[in-house]
């Protein structure tokens, strides 16, 4: 049986008046320059030990090696089976273990969202209401029910273990093959031949189709109403790579669906451009709080193509892929960009370093988001001297996270990352991933700070201590409880954090009473706990409650 060491009442639960913070003798000042706990208090200034305080202050410092808030997630890709499931036609006993080891891989690295490839190639690993099939990825017969609810399971245990669930899907790619004939007689494709092309050994939707974009966009509203996803994230396949010797087939289409576009580059950007706006709007008119993010090629122009460009000379989306991210970012089409940096520090054709400047500069007086592509999957690559060192991916963040506009990273890819080679994501996590940090915040989407979670005690247990705490929604999207723990010897009521120093845990906020159980704590010394709720578009509570308490 554990010892009760707090308990509280709704007196003790509220926020400290002038009166008693002056008696307490909080020295705001010096906390708020030497962090919680530091700060000399008068000797008539004893914090009390198991009240419960509720707390409005917030520190103003930041940190660079553990920031409150980032986003940090893994790519899970399903086409061809490259990450997940790990081959078709696994029970779904296995399928669904798969899963979750990829979750637990992505908490144990502290990391705090996953980008789930649900919709690879026009077909879905969802229960859609839509005609796309089910993916042959699951069960190696495309159209055929895997017996399961793939999307849903993966949202309910990522939620579980208070990771976001990003719906990835690759927009345009309709086969891995070019025969209409592969796919299933119901299959959009072959109901609607005139819809996508055969090129360069696959087949795609023709996105100068007007009727077909409108379709995709449908597929992406539907997923959106029907499940909780946290996001909706696009890869970088818009209009195909190029292959050598081959044309895109779309000229009767351009002289079908022109405009006023004289040249059929510029028509194909702005289909682009019309899908991604109007996806946008979608997606915010279904639900407002799901975001929008998309991971397009690295370049987008050399600065040899447009004086805006970067100071590079790789293939460049705007002309190859017919992307032009960068006026989704100024027009405000996206909530998040991901560039697929892929590339080494000092790597002369694409500098890591020069394209993480650029890319900054891009969002720079928006509200979109920069994330960072990274390539786990290049680690130890036997040809490059730059990825057999192992300290190659820590020194990108080291250099990331020097540039403000950078906000997180995303990995590609998930069987990469597990693999470790090198041990360089060991590193990269002792270096940078020490702590979990907390989800980037969108206020422009939805603003509404969710209510104040409060401790209700702390128990000592032969584990450890036990937190416990309520927290009201009010109808709220209320999302997640942070929970911060350092030693203290109590001198002064502490400040909200502004960092993930001492940030233990996020747990994903359930209707009933919760607790945690800390085991890390050393019996017979002295901690402060806090806790703050934080909504699902990322916004955290006005105050938070915390504790002084003897393990």
């Amino acid at each position: 049986m554990g010892t009760e060491m707090a308990a509280t009442s709704p007196a003790l639960a509220q926020p400290l008046s002038r009166r008693s913070v002056l008696s307490a003798g909080v020295v705001a000042v010096v906390a708020a320059a030497l962090g919680p706990g530091l700060a000399p208090a008068p000797a008539a200034a004893a914090v009390i030990r198991n009240r419960v305080y509720t707390i409005s202050a917030r520190n103003t410092f930041g940190s660079v090696t553990t920031p409150r808030t980032e986003f940090r997630a893994l790519w899970t890709a399903s086409v061809v089976n490259i990450d997940w499931p790990s081959k078709p036609g696994l029970p779904v006993a296995t399928q669904q273990g798969e899963l979750r080891s990829i979750l637990d891989l992505a908490l144990s690295r502290n990391l705090n969202a996953v980008l789930l490839q649900v919709r690879p190639a026009a077909d879905r690993m969802w229960k859609a209401t839509l005609g796309e099939p089910w993916s042959k990825y699951l069960t190696g017969t495309q159209g055929k029910d895997p017996g399961y609810d793939p999307l849903a399971y993966a949202i309910a245990q990522a939620h579980q273990r208070g990771l976001a669930l990003h719906a990835w899907i690759n927009p345009f790619r309709v086969s891995m093959d070019s025969s209409l004939n592969s796919l299933v007689a119901s299959h959009p494709a072959r109901l609607n031949p005139g819809w996508s092309f055969a090129y360069g050994g696959r087949r795609y939707y023709n996105p100068g189709i007007p009727a077909v974009r409108t379709y995709i966009r449908s597929v992406v509203v539907d997923l959106v109403k029907r499940y909780d996803v946290d996001g909706v994230h696009f890869d970088d396949y818009f209009y195909p790579y190029p292959v050598a010797g081959s044309s895109i087939p779309d000229t009767a289409t351009y002289a079908a669906y022109q405009g006023p576009y004289t040249a059929i580059a510029s028509w194909r950007r702005n289909n682009i451009n019309v899908f991604v706006r109007d996806t946008y709007n979608a997606i915010k008119a279904a639900k407002r709080r799901v975001v929008f993010g998309i991971g397009p090629f690295g370049i987008w122009a050399n600065r040899s193509s447009s004086t805006l460009g970067s100071a590079t000379s790789g293939l460049e989306g705007f002309y190859a892929l017919y992307a032009d991210t960068r006026r989704w970012i100024k027009d405000g089409w996206v909530d998040y960009i991901a560039p697929q940096l892929y590339w080494y520090q000092g790597y002369s054709p694409a500098n890591y370093n020069v394209l993480v400047d650029w890319w900054a500069k891009q969002v720079a007086g928006t509200n979109v988001k920069l994330y960072i592509g990274e390539a786990a999957y290049k680690v130890g690559d036997p040809a490059t001297a730059a990825w057999r060192d192992p300290n190659e991916l820590r020194d990108h963040l080291r250099k990331s996270r020097t540039v403000a506009a950078v906000r997180g990273h995303a990995y590609y890819n998930t069987t990469a990352f597990r693999a470790n080679k090198l041990n360089a994501i060991g590193i990269l996590k002792a270096a940078h991933y020490a702590r979990p940090a907390l989800p980037v915040p969108y206020p422009q989407l939805i603003a509404t700070r969710p209510y104040t979670p409060v401790i209700t005690k702390a128990v000592r247990e032969d584990a450890g201590v036990r937190l416990s705490w309520t927290s009201s929604s009010a109808g709220e999207a209320l999302k997640h409880i942070a929970i911060w723990r350092w030693e203290s010897t109590g001198s002064v009521v502490p400040y909200i954090q502004s960092t993930a120093t001492y940030l233990r845990t996020v747990r994903r906020r359930t209707a009933a009473a919760q607790s945690w159980l800390d085991t890390a704590v050393v019996p017979g010394h002295y901690y402060w706990y806090m806790i703050q709720s934080i909504s699902q578009t990322g916004v955290d509570s006005s105050r938070a409650t915390a504790i002084f308490i003897r393990a």
